[in-house]
């Protein structure tokens, strides 16, 4: 067992020195991170992303052990829970508690620019790990994590008293705060949301700072934002920092539209048909763009569905979240004129088209060029001219 243990601290180490290289990890993190391994906090069967296979792979640890521990210790995002009660994963069932990448992890912390005597609130404790990590640094009586999951935040408490680090867990709705222990110097969110509740704002002291994975609906990106609040306490606004994605606040979870149901309300033959010359790569193949930031900030409520690709056809669909508004987009090839088809109250195509239009018009601005900023009438999306 000791050579094991030996074996899993220098894979530890490695990669300490490798997220130290990249600054995803710094020196005032470096004890914590050494001293508080992520594999403390998860649970025997774990199902870490593997790259080569492109999908999440069930790891047991008394069956795979060398296996469990190089996951473990490796720069990949671990799902540790599947749909609240399944211990399967399918395509149709999206994770709902995990352990974020060491390098997400350690950056998010680093941005968080804590200092001595920080009181910290965390929102989703998950494995708790990133729990244990402010613990150490600043003192288990400085941070309170809350878990909406009841068999999660038992999980953590579990893992946290064991590495000799308890600090307080509560079963909560993280969409509330945590009230009780108000004002706090600092506050993240260790899932991604929707829209900043302004209950973070009203509980994190003035000149404080809020660091949250905040995305739309119109796709699964979440970025990085760094709020700071105001001297009156009545409002918070920052930048956006870098993509990122989460598994999202329960509150904030989007129940997956039912295709069928926007036809039903309106049938592809009351549809209006267009051509368009805006190109799959106008809209965004990659999971990181941001563009899809820029169309989510200025097409509210809209869901961008891409279909697979069959017989060099590619169908991309939209659906609006506040009616049964739709629209079908059919790219061939990747070139020449798309049809466009839409149907509903909503020309959810022309507001897409006109969103793609004005992120171009800016400059194609990358993630750092946008901030946000809440207020108690609601939070706005801004773009920094340069």
């Amino acid at each position: 067992m000791s050579a094991r243990r030996d074996v899993a601290d220098a894979v530890w180490s490695a990669l300490a020195r490798a997220l130290f290289a990249r600054q995803d990890l710094t020196s005032d993190w470096v004890p914590s991170f050494a001293a508080v391994p992520r594999s403390a906090f998860l649970p025997d069967v774990i199902w870490p992303y593997d790259p080569g296979r492109g999908d999440h792979v069930r790891i047991s640890r008394p069956d795979e052990l060398a296996a469990w521990h190089t996951y473990a210790n490796s720069d990949l995002p671990i799902v540790t829970q599947w749909d609240e009660t399944s211990d399967t994963h399918t395509p149709l069932i999206e994770p709902t508690s995990s352990s974020s990448m060491p390098s997400i992890t350690m950056s998010m912390l680093r941005d968080l620019d804590v200092e001595a005597d920080s009181r910290v609130l965390e929102i989703g404790t998950g494995t708790g790990w990133s729990t244990a990590l402010l613990a150490h640094r600043l003192g288990r009586r400085n941070v309170i994590s809350v878990e909406v999951d009841a068999s999660v935040a038992a999980r953590a408490r579990g893992s946290l008293r064991r590495i000799g680090l308890p600090a307080p867990v509560i079963g909560t709705d993280g969409l509330h705060g945590h009230p009780p222990g108000a004002p706090y110097d600092r506050i993240i969110a260790t899932c991604g949301v929707r829209t900043i509740p302004y209950a973070w704002v009203e509980q994190c002291r003035p000149g404080g700072l809020i660091l949250a994975p905040w995305g739309t609906h119109y796709s699964p990106l979440d970025v990085t934002v760094r709020l700071t609040v105001s001297d009156d306490g009545r409002s918070a606004s920052g930048r956006f920092l870098g993509p990122v994605e989460f598994t999202k606040l329960r509150a904030h979870r989007l129940p997956w539209p039912h295709h069928q149901d926007y036809l039903d309300a309106h049938s592809f033959a009351s549809a209006t048909k267009s051509l368009t010359s805006v190109t799959t790569t106008d809209l965004g193949t990659g999971r990181f763009e941001p563009s899809h930031l820029a169309v989510g900030a200025r097409v509210p409520d809209c869901v961008h569905a891409p279909a697979p690709t069959r017989g060099g056809v590619q169908p991309i669909w939209l659906y609006s979240l506040t009616d049964h508004s739709w629209a079908l987009a059919l790219f061939r090839n990747g070139a020449g004129l798309a049809t466009v088809r839409q149907a509903g109250p909503r020309h959810l195509w022309n507001e897409v088209e006109e969103a793609l239009s004005w992120w171009r018009d800016a400059g194609r601005p990358g993630f750092e060029r946008f901030g946000l900023t809440v207020t108690p009438e609601g939070q706005t999306v801004w773009l920094d001219h340069p």
